[in-house]
Parts: structure tokens; sequence; C-alpha cells
């Protein structure tokens, strides 16, 4: 699908047609040679639109003749429905600049352009391609924070039922909060890579723009504020995940422990009474006397609170 953005009248509002259009929209799904013809259209090649479709792209930038491109990652949340999925995951988006327009390219519908085609976001201009550039870097960055927040708060909940009672679902939904934090980290290390990079070219063309370079700076050190938050989360869920496999652990130890202690306690009446429930012959005083059943049990009652006292002592039950 591929939707035109332009400014009529002062007003920012979707167009229908490519020569009215500063802002392009391309996402999936795409009728046969759509993509194709939109390429030729705008005279760069296929690739241009293809490479950011691809959910394994690496983040980086690139000039082709009149045509300037740049891949960066962005959060989204993950409409899989497996339990062992990340809850969120890194998806690449592309920002195309050529005949004074700007198209953006993504896979899966993204909050961060979603804001923008809502004009939700304050001061967008459409027609500052610079501008609009630096305010798609800034809300990814936000977007990340944003995400970090409910993954700590969701890490939180979880870790609170995790003292009332130590179940597997609980461990799985850590493990899916561990593999966001695994993306978040890897994507923005990469965010920050290109951007830094981008800086030194001065591929933007801001250099001599004070305004646009500290906002830039700024955009910069969000960026590695969120990879430390980041990381931060994903060790503090590691540890958190270690500590309460090994409680788990050290609880099934317990109740081992505690099983063989008692199984040893039964043990001994059984064996008593296997002793005496043997088809052999008594001796005559003690086979014929009515109290032979209760001397029986006394002693084996007496000899598993003996082995009990002896476990209790040694701290073993």
């Amino acid at each position: 699908m591929i939707r035109y953005f332009g400014k009529t009248k002062d007003s920012f509002q979707e167009v229908t047609n490519l020569e009215s259009a500063s802002w392009i929209n391309v996402s999936p799904p795409f009728d046969n040679g759509e993509l194709e013809h939109f390429a030729a259209s705008l005279g760069i090649a296929p690739d241009f639109l293809s490479d950011p479709l691809d959910i394994e792209e690496r983040a980086r930038y690139e000039k082709y003749d009149e045509a300037r491109s740049i891949i960066f990652h962005t959060p989204v949340i993950n409409e899989s429905e497996k339990e062992n999925d990340p809850i969120f995951i890194t998806v690449p988006v592309g920002i195309i600049l050529c005949q004074h327009k700007i198209i953006t390219v993504c896979a899966v519908e993204n909050l961060v352009l979603e804001k923008f085609s809502d004009n939700k976001i304050k001061g967008f201009d459409i027609a500052n391609e610079k501008l609009f550039i630096l305010q798609i870097f800034e809300q990814t960055v936000l977007s990340f924070l944003d995400f970090l927040k409910k993954l700590n708060l969701r890490r939180s909940l979880i870790e609170q039922e995790l003292y009332n009672s130590s179940r597997s679902e609980e461990l799985k939904s850590l493990l899916r909060i561990e593999k966001s934090l695994v993306y978040f980290v890897n994507s923005l290390n990469a965010n920050e890579l290109l951007k830094i990079k981008m800086r030194r070219t001065d591929f933007l063309g801001i250099k001599d723009n004070t305004d646009y370079s500290e906002l830039y700076e700024d955009i910069i050190v969000d960026n590695n504020q969120a990879r430390e938050v980041a990381q931060l989360y994903t060790n503090i869920l590691s540890g958190t995940m270690e500590a309460y496999a090994s409680i788990i652990s050290n609880n099934l130890n317990k109740f081992i422990n505690r099983l063989t202690v008692v199984t040893v306690i039964l043990m001994v009446p059984t064996l008593i009474a296997s002793f005496f429930g043997m088809n052999v012959p008594l001796p005559v005083h003690f086979g014929q006397s009515n109290w032979t059943f209760f001397l029986i049990m006394l002693f084996s009652i007496l000899f598993s609170v003996g082995l009990a006292w002896f476990f209790k002592r040694k701290d073993l039950f």
C-alpha cells in the first residue's frame, strides 16, 4: 500500500498522486508489480524499496546518483501468538530521499510513522526534509524508551507473582521480556553507530545549522541512554531469572531431602514387621504373650521417633 501526503493551503493532508506529494509512506500489502512500477516512477532501483522490507536488514545509509537511503530499526509489538516469542521486536525502516520527496518504507505497521500520518507531532512540517528526518529519529528513540518502561513494569509485576509462587509460566514470561530486550539492545547499538557515522560524514547536510545539529546531538545522547537502560534491564532480568532458577532448584532439593527422610523413617516399621512376619518360630514366651503385638509396635514407634529426632538435630528434616 502506497500513501501520499502533501501540504495544501498550509494544511497537512493525504493526497492522491505522486506529483503533489512531499512524503510517501510505503508498506505491505502490494499489488503485483506495484513496487517495481513505483520505483520506476521515482527513477530509483527497486532494491531501495525492497531492502527495508527485509526484517533482517542491517542499519546503514547509502547514496546512489541523486537518491539517498537510510535504514534504521524501530520497535514494534510482536503480532506472533507463540508463547515463547518476544513481546516486542525491532524492524527496519527505510527513508529514501529523491526528487525532493521523502519515501518511508516499513514491512509492518509502525507506530512512529503513524504519529506523523495522523499529524500528532508538534512542529511537524512535511516540507522541511531535514527536520522531518530528525523528528523520525527522535520519535523512534522515544518509542524505544516507552517500550522499555512497559517491559520493566511487566517484569516488576511478574517478580511480585514469583514471590508468592514460583511457577514456570512466570519464568516463560520473563524469558519473553529478555528476548525483547536483546532485540532492543542490538537495534539501539546499530542505530547509534549509524547516527554517529551520519554525523561524521554530514549525510543530512545539517552541519552549519546550529538548531538541527544540537537536536541531532540530543537524539544521539537519548539513543545512548536508551541503549544503556536496555542493557541495564537485561542484566537485571538475567540475574533475576538465575536467582529464581536457583530458588526453584533449592526448593526441589529440600523437598526431595524431606521425602527421603520420611521414607527412611517409615522403612523402620516396615522392616521390623517384615522380620516378625517371616514363617519362622519365635521364642516361646514372646510368641505366646498377649503383649507381643503392642511391644513390636512400641519398639517400631520409638525407633522411628529416634530417627526423626536424629535427622532433625542434623537439620535434615
